[in-house]
């Protein structure tokens, strides 16, 4: 049965990835995401049921284009494939809940964003609010249920979790702005701590911070280093927030656990 589970939670992500993939290549060029249907970017065909399955479509296509021959962006089965593996590690944490529902709805944004901000550097506001609605349901949901994401935390905790993350980033953003007289730090990347914070509570937002600055740093020094960035290119931050907010819902409490013992 739980097999059977793991599955369905699986493909159910594949299928929605499909579905991501949509939004992140329409969203930034402000296109419809419910029409035309899809086609092949290159010569326009509108493309068959049989052309959209996720992952497997890629690999019987040899990631060509059935009708052009054209190359197949590997962002496609990328996306369809970490959702799969995204929505079965949350339902693996914490089961079929209210957190599994609510968790994978995040990440289904922040999936999302990733791809957006890689490939453009701009977190769209229309996700930002997405996962604010979402997360505004979370925390009204905390009035009648003790939920696993933030436990005993003060039912405010999400409220400070925004005040922290948030305004520190806007801190730094205002400052960069001073100092250097450009943009340090985009505001999409101070707004979209907002739904994560409502999301994970005080703590783990803290914590997801921490781990984005820690990631999104040694990633950029390495860059550096090896020449492939200077000091002055930019690095889109969204990416190392969504796999900082990541480990933190699976992985977060143990984190501070472990932390606080080693004090």
């Amino acid at each position: 049965m739980q097999t059977a589970v793991i599955f369905l939670i699986f493909i159910t992500g594949l299928v929605l990835g499909s579905f991501f993939n949509v939004v992140i290549c329409r969203v930034p060029e402000k296109k419809s995401i419910v029409k035309p249907r899809s086609a092949c970017p290159c010569c326009g065909t509108v493309l068959k049921p049989r052309d959209l399955i996720p992952v497997f479509s890629f690999l019987l296509q040899k990631g060509r284009c059935r009708y052009c021959k054209s190359p197949i962006s590997l962002q496609y089965p990328i996306v369809e494939l970490s959702s799969g593996l995204v929505f079965t590690a949350v339902y693996l944490k914490y089961g079929i809940s209210p957190e599994f529902f609510f968790l994978c709805y995040l990440m289904s944004i922040l999936i999302i964003v990733f791809f957006i901000d890689l490939k453009h550097m701009i977190i769209p506001n229309g996700l930002v609010l997405a996962g604010i609605a979402g997360g505004l349901a979370f925390f009204a949901l905390r009035f009648f249920y003790n939920d696993a994401v933030t436990g005993d935390e003060p039912w405010y905790s999400p409220l400070l979790g925004i005040a922290a993350v948030s305004g520190f980033l806007l801190l730094v953003a205002v400052i960069g702005m001073i100092v250097y007289g450009s943009d340090a730090l985009g505001m999409g990347d101070v707004k979209i701590f907002i739904p994560i914070s409502l999301f994970l509570g005080f703590k783990l937002s803290v914590l997801a911070l921490f781990l984005t600055i820690f990631s999104g740093g040694i990633t950029g020094l390495f860059l550096i280093i090896t020449k492939l960035k200077n000091r002055r290119s930019q690095i889109p931050f969204g990416p190392f927030i969504v796999i900082g907010t990541f480990i933190s819902l699976l992985f977060g409490n143990s984190i501070i656990e472990w932390y606080l013992r080693i004090l």
